[in-house]
Formats: structure tokens, C-alpha cells, sequence
């Protein structure tokens, strides 16, 4: 008999965590030179304003830079370090040389979630807040940026001033533990791998290598310390509240993709959905923010939409399911896939909720061709993978008072599973007379008439 998996405990935030309006206010006080840029940019840069490139895109190029240091009274440098920042938090997305406001910018002065995930993704970004530095192994600087994770949840279980010369202790195990996870293999002087009469050498202690660790740890502790996660004063570093509170937030993340209750968090989008199409709607969506745990929240929504794309149409009204989980980042992913026919009706609907539409009153969105070609994609779903029973409820979802006026509309919308999905329906009504004329419906379908 199968045991389900016992579910570990989400943990605790610290006790003493402020409040999360307190964490937001400190988050926008720490990105407050970023918004003023972002938005400086969106005004003055975007497609209509005085400012507006001739390309009509919002590039920070030298004379965008001279610009907006003479409007906003600030230098180059600090317009360049703003910017980056703006980048890192999501406040501006860019595309190449095209850059437009991200959905947080929008959403700043009026949702706290919106402003605590910029600030989490800047912290995720630590690393690329500071140039690392030059004169060491890039290879070296991976391992540390690697380690640096159990140094941080060390230094938020500690809830307090942590010595720098222990966290560099830390920091020398970790990076030892990495190594022999690599099982790195030592070569003779000839180039041969060595044999089993001459086992590989055992990885050096961190502190033994040519790579020394303290002015890595340094410019880790700096990079984090430029991003807001902590503080550093008399050889000692210091979570602050919103460095703590982070890293709780990762460490539940953790927990989370560790309780998936069907296993699949590792499985491809197209399987993971394949794998929730049996799971009631709650398991399911437990499910969806497992897998979206364990990866990035930009690559998760590419896969999703990329598995809605596909033929079976049971897939493509799960993956929005799974996008409704995921919530406002999907946002512009979701908005740039409503000219695609195929995906229109359920991004118009997810965009709808999402603008705070009850999702009963969302459909009113959809223009009746619309709601035609959703109905046929949803009953090729149920022709598909559910039972004739459910089909035949099926029609009671069309907007189409008569079965007539529904024959007559689902011939023009031009759905490709139109034919299969007629047939199904004929094969699976118990009125003879209805389930002639829908037979006739896909014959005409199928021969062009």
C-alpha cells in the first residue's frame, strides 16, 4: 500500500519579524531612488512623451543618462546604479534594447505583495548587485555565491550580531562540501586519470587552496549589505529585518516544493499538468505552487503558456490554472498571448480575475465568437478525458440559447477539433432527434458545407 509522504512544517518567521506593511514601507524606502528612476523613464522616454527616443524605446543610453541626471539632480554613476537596480527588482523589464515598466512599478504605492517581491527578487539578485571581484577565479566566485545560502540561513537562526571570522568558517566547510559533492577528480602529471591503485586525492580544505576565502566572504557580505539584507559593524554582520524575513520566505519555499503530494515537481510543465488532471482542485493547486517553488517564477510561466500551446486542450485550461497560482508576474506573459487564437479566450478571462472581475461575471469579457470557441476547446477537453455524461452537461455552459443557434455558431468559429468534438456529443446524447442534427452539424463540418 502506498504511504503518502509525510509533510514536513513550513517554518516559522522569526519572532520579532515586523509586520508585513512595516517590511513593505522598509522595502520602499530602500528602492525609493529606484522607483524615481524607473518612473522618470516611463515618462519621459516612453512612446508619446516629449523625452520619447525616435525608436520609441526607453533605452538607458549616455544621452539618456546625461538626461535624467540633470532632471532628477543626481550623477551618472548614481542614474546607472538606480537603474541597475530598477532591473534587478522588476520596476523595468528589458528586452533586448527595448525596456518598459514592469508590472510592479505599476502596482508600487497600493500592493505591498507586489513591492515585497521586487525586493526579494533584488535580494535573490545579490550577486549581481556588486562587481565581483577581478583578480579571483570565476570559478571560485561560484562556489562561494553556492555556499553563501547556508551562511545566510546560519546568520537568520543566530537572530543576532554573528562574528565574520566564524560565518568565514562556515563559509571554508561549505565550499569544502561543494567540492566533494563534485567528486572532483585529481590527474597524474601525465595527463592520465589516476587509477584505482592511485585513488584521486581527497579535495583540499578550502582554507589549504590557492583561492583565499576572506576576500570573497567580504565581497559577499558587501553586495548584500548594498541590497539592504544586512549590516556590518565591529568585525560582526547582522540580518536586518527584511534580510531575515527573506530568508525565511526561501527557506519556506524549500519546504514547500518538498511536500509536492504527487511527485511532481521535477517533471516537465506538460507533465506536471498531466499528472494534477486527476487531482481535485485544491490538491491541484498545492500541487501547481510546489512546482512553482522549485524554479523561477519567469521560466515557470514560459513553460506553462508554452504547454498550453499545445494540441490537447484539457492541458491548455490547467495551465491557467496553474497561472492563476502564480498570480500578478505572469501578467505581461499572459498579456502578450492574447493575440494568439488559440490561448485569446483564456488569457481575456485570466487577465478579467485578475483585474479584479468576479469569476463568474469573466466571461462577460469574451465577445460571443470567443465564448464559441471556448466552449468547442472545452468539450474537446471533456470528449478527451472525461465521460459522455459530462459532455452532454457540457451544453448547458454555451452561450447559445437553442442547440440550433450553437450548431450554426460552432460551424463558423473554425475550431479545429470541431468534428471530433460534434461527434462525441452525437455519439453521447440520448435524444435521437438532437443527436441527428448534431451528426449532420459535423458532416457539414467535415465536407465544407
Amino acid at each position: 500500500m502506498n504511504q503518502r509522504p509525510t509533510r514536513r512544517p513550513a517554518p516559522r518567521p522569526p519572532e520579532g519579524t515586523p509586520a508585513r506593511a512595516e517590511l513593505a514601507a522598509t522595502a520602499r524606502a530602500g528602492l525609493a531612488g529606484a522607483v524615481r528612476v524607473a518612473r522618470w523613464a516611463d515618462a519621459a522616454l516612453g512612446p508619446g512623451s516629449d523625452g520619447a527616443t525616435a525608436d520609441g524605446k526607453a533605452t538607458l543610453s549616455e544621452a539618456t543618462t546625461r538626461l535624467a541626471a540633470a532632471d532628477l539632480g543626481l550623477s551618472g554613476p548614481e542614474i546607472r546604479a538606480e537603474w541597475d537596480t530598477a532591473r534587478l527588482a522588476g520596476l523595468v523589464e528589458v528586452h533586448g534594447d527595448n525596456a518598459r515598466p514592469g508590472w510592479r512599478l505599476r502596482a508600487w504605492d497600493r500592493d505591498d505583495s507586489a513591492v515585497l517581491r521586487g525586493w526579494v527578487a533584488l535580494f535573490d539578485a545579490w550577486s549581481l548587485a556588486s562587481p565581483e571581484p577581478a583578480d579571483q577565479e570565476p570559478g571560485a566566485v561560484a562556489e562561494v555565491v553556492s555556499a553563501m545560502p547556508q551562511v545566510l540561513s546560519f546568520l537568520q537562526l543566530s537572530a543576532g550580531p554573528v562574528p565574520v571570522e566564524q560565518l568565514l568558517d562556515l563559509l571554508q566547510q561549505r565550499v569544502t562540501e561543494l567540492r566533494t559533492e563534485r567528486c572532483e577528480v585529481s590527474y597524474a602529471p601525465d595527463g592520465a586519470a589516476a587509477t584505482p591503485e592511485a585513488p584521486p586525492a581527497a579535495p583540499a580544505p578550502a582554507g589549504d587552496t590557492e583561492t583565499p576565502l576572506p576576500p570573497l566572504l567580504d565581497w559577499a557580505l558587501d553586495a548584500l549589505a548594498s541590497v539592504g539584507a544586512l549590516t556590518r559593524a565591529d568585525g560582526h554582520a547582522t540580518l536586518t529585518p527584511l534580510g531575515s524575513w527573506a530568508v525565511w520566505v526561501k527557506l519556506e519555499q524549500i519546504c514547500v516544493a518538498a511536500q509536492s503530494p504527487a511527485g511532481n515537481i521535477e517533471q516537465s510543465a506538460e507533465d506536471m499538468l498531466r499528472g494534477c488532471a486527476q487531482l481535485r482542485p485544491k490538491a491541484a493547486r498545492d500541487e501547481y505552487r510546489a512546482w512553482l517553488a522549485a524554479r523561477p517564477v519567469g521560466r515557470a510561466v514560459t513553460e506553462l503558456l508554452d504547454g498550453a500551446r499545445g494540441e490537447d486542450a484539457l492541458l491548455r485550461g490547467l495551465a491557467f490554472e496553474a497561472l492563476r497560482v502564480v498570480g500578478a508576474p505572469a501578467e505581461p506573459d499572459v498579456r502578450a498571448v492574447v493575440d494568439e487564437p488559440a490561448l485569446r479566450p483564456y488569457a481575456l478571462l485570466w487577465l478579467a480575475e485578475h483585474d479584479g472581475i468576479d469569476p463568474e461575471d469573466a466571461h462577460e469579457v469574451l465577445t460571443r465568437e470567443e465564448a464559441t470557441w471556448l466552449w468547442v476547446d472545452t468539450a474537446a477537453a471533456v470528449a478527451d478525458h472525461g465521460e459522455a455524461e459530462m459532455l452532454v452537461r457540457h451544453l448547458e455552459a454555451a452561450v447559445q440559447p437553442t442547440v440550433p443557434m450553437l450548431l450554426d455558431e460552432v460551424r463558423a468559429v473554425g475550431h479545429p477539433r470541431t468534428v471530433q468534438v460534434l461527434v462525441a456529443l452525437a455519439a453521447a446524447h440520448p435524444d435521437p432527434a438532437l443527436a441527428k442534427a448534431v451528426r449532420r452539424a459535423a458532416f457539414q463540418v467535415h465536407t465544407g458545407g
